[in-house]
């Protein structure tokens, strides 16, 4: 998404989730908006980074800009995802069924563990991280999901990059190293939780003053 800046990617899978939602035909910047609680502005010019930018008095066409926003976001195909470390969260990302309704499916689930693997969780049996290299490209795997310990995501992340998978979603505590060509997305509860803290303590503040 060459040109597109990154504000503007967060919020196009915020879009298309309003639009996806949305019954009529065609869909005004201002209801966009208020579904996707932005200002109208915004969406204006995020929508106009796709050469989008609707018709005076009528809107977009909503099938036309769920197009849009799908091909720009890489959705148009279906994207093959592994997942590392089958813990508790691990495990309830396997069993989610939303990932395959958005063209993401999840074709291997792996752990170090003895004792975990050959069981199954959500359909799928848990694989030695043994064959992973072999299975990251027999199956074209190409989105890697680490749910390990913080302790072991490095060294998870390591063998991601070495067996060819490019872009990487890190649910460990940790801020992983990487080549400039991965692209890493980093999700810390621990952290959101802490700022959701920061703005509870201070809306406590205003309240006592």
């Amino acid at each position: 998404m060459k040109g597109i800046p990154p504000a503007t990617v967060q919020r196009l899978p915020i879009y298309l989730r309003c639009l996806t939602e949305y019954g009529p035909e065609t869909i005004s910047s201002e209801t966009l908006a208020q579904l996707a609680r932005v200002n109208s502005a915004k969406v204006r010019k995020d929508l106009s980074f796709l050469g989008s930018y609707g018709t005076r008095g009528v809107g977009y066409d909503v099938d036309h800009l769920v197009y849009q926003i799908s091909r720009e976001l890489g959705l148009t195909k279906d994207w093959a995802v592994c997942i590392v470390g089958m813990g508790n969260l691990g495990k309830a990302l396997a069993k989610y069924g939303g990932f395959g309704e958005r063209g993401f499916a999840v074709l291997g689930i792996f752990d170090a563990d003895p004792d975990k693997i050959g069981k199954k969780t959500g359909g799928r049996t848990i694989e030695p991280m043994s064959g992973f290299e072999h299975a990251v490209k027999e199956r074209q795997l190409s989105i890697g999901v680490i749910t390990t310990p913080a302790s072991s995501a490095q060294e998870v992340a390591d063998l991601m990059v070495d067996a060819g998978i490019t872009s990487i979603l890190n649910f460990a505590p940790t801020v992983l190293s990487k080549p400039e060509n991965v692209d890493v997305r980093r999700v810390d509860l621990s952290t959101e939780l802490q700022i959701c803290s920061f703005y509870l303590t201070r809306a406590a503040g205003k309240q006592a003053s």
